[in-house]
């Protein structure tokens, strides 16, 4: 399998290859692990040109740089007048990439009060502005 913007020949590449192919060709939800700099925007973008999502968007989301009050604005979107500055409908990251891909970069930092909202965005897809 090629793979344009992943470099390398060794055996531990070649079982991430595999593995991108096999997640590719699936609709499931992946957790991609590693440390800063290891390349986890190169793997989602990897599985997501595998796919058959590959037409739609792919959404990229550094979970690190959203305003704790505006991170559900962010992901979920929200309606005008919903609060104080919301002078119009607001699609958020989610809708956007509605058939595509979402990469959440360093989900694990955003607030505990979201886990849920956002394990049913990813579980069911279900979401609310």
């Amino acid at each position: 399998m090629e793979v344009h913007e992943i470099v390398g020949c060794s055996e531990a590449i070649s079982q991430v290859l595999v593995k991108v192919s096999q997640v590719a060709a699936t609709d499931a939800t992946a957790l991609i692990l590693g440390e800063t700099g290891t390349g986890k925007e190169l793997i989602a973008r990897a599985i997501h040109l595998l796919s058959r999502r590959n037409h739609r968007p792919l959404v990229k989301v550094d979970c690190t740089v959203l305003p704790d009050q505006l991170i559900e604005s962010e992901l979920f979107g929200h309606e005008k007048g919903a609060f104080t500055g919301a002078s119009s409908t607001h699609k958020g990251w989610f809708e956007l990439g509605d058939g595509g891909t979402i990469f959440l970069d360093e989900i694990g930092e955003l607030p505990i009060h979201l886990q849920p909202k956002l394990l049913r965005a990813l579980e069911g897809g279900e979401f609310e502005r």
